[in-house]
């Protein structure tokens, strides 16, 4: 009744299901390791914002990397501000995140000693061009004292961003301690603050807003999707088998009913048998 499995078409068409239902539930954990991931992150930067602001010595130190644990901890440093050792960062998007202009990163000379970067903000190229050094609105004169968030060094391997070689003067591709510290010939601590205040009195740089920590997007949703394709596979696999055998039954059916009857053989009377 089933031996019709074991030809080479439902074989391959079980096996196929075999490997599909494993792949299919790891693709779902991932999705939900992905979710969790997200939910964490949220908690963490939730819980970061609403810290109280340390001097950003107590948190990055020259030529280390800032702990991740650390990332969006407010901080807060005074001193003066570097504009010789201003540099703009390209391709990074504004607020809407659909304009790409500059972030403006300047080095700030710590009152009690040492340098920090901060990103003091978006701008927009000038004339939209991105290959000209853009319009900088000029960092505060004398000791300044900004808050912000702490934030690591931008890595290639971890931000996906190709350091780019040969760009134009005063423009880079990444926000980097370790770069900083080799163009200003001086250490810089680690990872940069990115300002949330003082506000700028004409608004430019834009500050850069605040990490979203709300959403936590759609992965727990892909989960649910890929364990429910996972069962939906056996199932698949079960209404096949049986539309198989309904055809193959029923197409044995119609064949025995359009066989030609056999002929039957005539009878012989008693009178003809008692004759012979």
């Amino acid at each position: 009744m089933y031996r019709f499995l074991l030809s080479r078409q439902w074989v391959i068409l079980t096996l196929l299901g075999l490997v599909l239902i494993p792949v299919m539930v790891k693709l779902g954990y991932w999705q939900l390791h992905r979710h969790e991931h997200k939910v964490a992150q949220n908690a963490q930067i939730a819980k970061a914002l609403h810290a109280k602001p340390v001097p950003v010595t107590d948190l990055a130190k020259p030529g280390r990397d800032l702990p991740e644990a650390d990332r969006w901890h407010p901080v807060k440093a005074t001193g003066r501000y570097d504009t010789e050792g201003e540099v703009v960062v390209r391709n990074r998007t504004a607020a809407d995140e659909q304009t790409i202009g500059y972030y403006v990163l300047t080095p700030l000379r710590l009152t009690g000693g040492g340098t920090v970067l901060v990103n003091r903000g978006w701008i927009a190229p000038s004339g939209g061009a991105l290959t000209t050094f853009p319009d900088v609105p000029p960092a505060p004169k004398g000791t300044v004292t900004v808050t912000g968030r702490a934030i690591p060094d931008e890595t290639t391997a971890k931000s996906g961003i190709k350091d780019t070689k040969g760009l134009p003067d005063r423009q880079v591709m990444l926000i980097n301690s370790k770069q900083a510290a080799e163009r200003l010939h001086r250490p810089v601590l680690g990872g940069y603050i990115e300002q949330t205040a003082p506000e700028p009195k004409s608004g430019k740089p834009e500050l850069v807003p605040e990490p979203d920590h709300d959403s936590i997007g759609p992965h727990m949703a892909y989960a649910v999707q890929w364990w429910l394709f996972a069962a939906a596979v056996p199932v698949g696999w079960v209404v096949l088998v049986r539309r198989e055998r309904r055809d193959r039954a029923a197409a044995a059916t119609a064949d025995d009913a359009a066989a030609p009857a056999e002929p039957e053989r005539p009878q012989e009377t008693a009178g003809a048998a008692a004759k012979d």
